[in-house]
């Protein structure tokens, strides 16, 4: 289910504005356009002093040369890019399995790149992208340092986000609330009757924003500050087994664990059987992503689910909706998830 978010104010790609130019940069910096391409693509031939003024104009303009033929300068690639943090895990498959069939069933092809958890990745990835001019681009996230903004905006090509929620989002969003999913899953836990919370999160953005929520909601209920275990992302089967040591370490009483990935909850049913503790009965377990695999273990799984098929299906329409010229229908979706009760509580 989506609905239309409410008309926004806030500034958004300009696709009918031209790609930031190599006279615009020779312009800017005060040079000519042969300047520009030397310093760009052979800076040996450049002083130190005329390659920084170029390259100033670079970063302002967040210019990225267009690493095409020139006489296909106007030709449409067929090619969408996705940048996920992941393909190691299935969390974002979904997704890429629904934009890829969504886009092959219009004539594009998808290339995937693995940006990890950090923001470095990104940028260089998107630098080579952007330079090859494909149709669309579309990224898991939001969180982007302000060159990669500036490139993004200034290229014209269609940009869908997603996995998150912004309100300065730079062309296309489908949006989803980390926050809101952590304060969900806080209140399923209490509404099961467990009162000694804790949580089990990766270091990274979006699990940071679903450990705001859980606080938060923890606090609003009266309840005493859940325990955390933070672990690197992506997160892990044997973090999880760690992590619930640590928990019941720190606070033997817990009766309720939220973890920031569906490996890291069979991770603490797989400690909690080693260790004897009675799951649902003495210990409630919630994960997040609803894989495969969560109805199968034992016992299943309770988690948080996303339409990952939706998510691709709806940003495919919209990059191919914006390639073939029309606007797309909405620019602003939100996504919605769901908890998946199973028998861990």
């Amino acid at each position: 289910m989506t609905d239309e978010a409410p008309e926004t104010a806030w500034p958004l790609a300009d696709r009918s504005r031209p790609a930031v130019t190599l006279r615009e940069v020779a312009q800017r910096a005060g040079v000519s356009t042969m300047t520009v391409s030397r310093a760009i693509h052979a800076p040996h031939r450049v002083t130190a002093p005329l390659r920084q003024r170029v390259d100033e104009a670079v970063r302002v303009l967040g210019y990225v040369p267009n690493l095409m033929a020139n006489g296909l300068r106007s030709a449409r690639s067929h090619l969408v890019m996705a940048l996920v943090p992941t393909i190691t895990g299935s969390l974002f498959s979904e997704m890429v399995r629904s934009l890829t069939e969504a886009l092959e069933s219009q004539g594009y092809q998808l290339m995937v790149g693995q940006i990890g958890y950090g923001r470095s990745r990104e940028d260089e990835l998107l630098k080579a992208i952007i330079g090859r001019r494909p149709d669309g681009i579309v990224l898991a996230g939001i969180l982007h340092s302000p060159e990669a903004r500036s490139m993004l905006v200034s290229s014209g090509i269609p940009v869908v986000e997603t996995w998150d929620t912004t309100d300065t989002p730079i062309d296309m969003l489908l949006r989803l609330s980390h926050e809101q999913i952590g304060r969900e899953v806080c209140r399923h836990l209490h509404a099961s009757g467990r009162r000694h919370l804790a949580l089990l999160s990766g270091r990274d953005e979006r699990a940071e924003l679903r450990e705001r929520g859980y606080l938060a909601q923890a606090a609003e209920f009266g309840l005493q500050p859940p325990v955390v275990y933070r672990a690197v992302s992506p997160t892990t089967h044997g973090q999880g087994r760690d992590g619930l040591d640590y928990l019941l370490r720190a606070a033997p009483q817990v009766d309720g664990i939220f973890c920031s990935s569906d490996l890291m909850a069979t991770g603490v049913l797989t400690q909690a059987r080693v260790r004897g503790i009675a799951v649902p009965e003495k210990l409630g377990v919630v994960g997040f992503g609803d894989l495969d695999f969560a109805s199968t273990v034992v016992p299943s799984l309770t988690s948080v689910h996303i339409d990952g098929a939706a998510i691709g299906g709806m940003a495919a329409r919209m990059i191919a909706d914006c390639a073939d010229g029309r606007a797309p229908a909405r620019r602003i979706v939100d996504i919605q998830f769901s908890i998946v009760g199973r028998d861990s509580g």
